[in-house]
């Protein structure tokens, strides 16, 4: 009699999941000097299965680190380097005409293009026009390509990781508010520091390139999120996130005099969604059995940053929607009894 197989609790595939995102850590950091937080953000959108936005001024390794990270997860990996000429077909992929040398009759064949990876690098996004950025939409949400009439599956998982320089303004052109929407996180990245930076010339002007071995591969990437969506959260944690995105709307009843005053448009839905698994995947990432309000708090910046449209009152008084969502974030107002 063979004896019953024993699987892993979920606190053991936890502390499993909390070892695992440390050692890739551990493998982005042979290449990427500092930017702990943008990898640790990089690292809950993928948790979570949604897509970041990276917005940091030229040289701050946003693409060395969104390739090395695919790279240690053993994902398929494609760049697509955004242009004033690109078109959708560049990025969906396009139908051929093809003729049977034997028969002489001809059918069409569709051939992928760079969106059919795993990890796709959407890089300098808003360089390119509406028309083509809008290609992104449906890859983004429904996890699928529509060509022709016909509807193609994209590899699972899928993750796409762009990226934004926040200072070069000639010759782009901003992202319509519904394709922000679809970014779980918008990541902002800061100058390293002088011991890092000195780090990164050392690192970068020698002939040694380090080596990134694989931690993960897909099938354990999908395992994870789905033991992350399995996290257990309270009723009153679940009604802080939803009070928190709800106050950013100055419609509701629930707003503040900073959102009425500054703000156009608050965030919608998938902001109360994403604070939630947002804050389900710091939690994993640490090995906790249970997200807690703190969860919410580290990853609320990132998730209603881009979700708000400030007013003219903002603009003359200088304030940016990153101000008004700190501000808010910083109050008690939207945590009290969770």
């Amino acid at each position: 009699m063979t004896a019953p197989t024993s699987t892993p609790s979920d606190t053991e595939q936890l502390q499993s999941l909390a070892a695992a995102m440390e050692a890739l850590r551990g493998q982005v950091a042979e290449r990427v000097v500092g930017q702990r937080a943008a990898v640790d953000g990089i690292l809950t959108a993928i948790l979570g299965g949604g897509h970041a936005l990276l917005v940091g001024v030229p040289g701050l390794a946003k693409t060395l680190m969104v390739s090395t990270v695919a790279e240690a997860l053993n994902l398929s990996f494609n760049r697509v380097q955004f242009t004033p000429d690109l078109m959708p077909g560049d990025i969906t992929g396009t139908e051929l005409v093809e003729e049977d040398p034997a028969t002489g009759k001809r059918h069409f064949r569709f051939v992928a293009g760079p969106v059919f990876a795993q990890v796709v690098l959407a890089d300098e996004i808003n360089r390119t026009p509406p028309k083509t950025q809008a290609a992104l939409l449906q890859a983004m949400q429904e996890h699928n390509v529509t060509v022709a009439g016909q509807t193609y599956p994209l590899p699972a998982p899928f993750f796409v990781l762009a990226t934004q320089n926040p200072i070069e303004q000639e010759g782009t052109y901003p992202l319509p508010e519904a394709q922000l929407d679809r970014f779980m996180l918008e990541l902002r990245l800061g100058y390293p520091s002088r011991q890092e930076e000195e780090a990164i010339v050392v690192q970068t002007t020698g002939g040694h390139r380090a080596e990134v071995h694989p931690v993960l591969d897909g099938a354990a990437l999908t395992g994870m999120q789905a033991l992350v969506r399995r996290i257990p959260v309270s009723e009153s944690l679940v009604a802080a996130a939803v009070l928190l995105a709800r106050m950013t709307r100055p419609n509701e009843a629930e707003a503040p005099a900073l959102i009425r005053e500054f703000v156009e448009w608050g965030a919608g839905p998938r902001a109360s969604q994403y604070l939630v698994l947002g804050a389900k995947a710091r939690a994993a990432m640490d090995g906790r059995p249970q997200a807690d309000l703190d969860d919410v708090k580290a990853v609320a910046r990132d998730v209603l940053r881009h979700r708000l449209m400030t007013n003219f009152a903002a603009e003359a008084a200088d304030r940016t929607a990153e101000d008004v969502v700190s501000e808010l974030i910083d109050g008690t107002e939207w945590s009290k009894g969770a």
